[in-house]
């Protein structure tokens, strides 16, 4: 019961006690944010867009297009095929 009167704390009780408080302000601070951000990822619609779901064979193939993956030629070719119904892919 003598400790608890005493304020003569020693140098590691000093580092223990700051080393505490900054733990547990850096949690309170951590927790705010990601509640914050929880709480605002619904509403921001300025985030990226999710892509679709299923994108069908003809979009796939215009973004490979459009990202320069395939040339022209290849593309109307490629595109021709999929129209047409033409030879059909299994899966392995």
């Amino acid at each position: 019961m003598m400790f608890w009167y005493d304020h003569n704390i020693g140098g590691w009780g000093w580092f223990g006690m700051s080393l505490g408080m900054l733990v547990f302000w850096g949690l309170i601070i951590t927790a705010f944010i990601l509640l914050f951000r929880s709480l605002g990822r619904g509403q921001d619609s300025t985030g990226p867009a999710s892509p679709p779901a299923t994108a069908s064979p003809e979009q796939v193939l215009a973004d490979r297009f459009a990202r320069g993956e395939i040339d022209e030629d290849e593309y109307q070719r490629r595109l021709q095929v999929l129209r047409e119904g033409g030879p059909t892919l299994t899966k392995r």
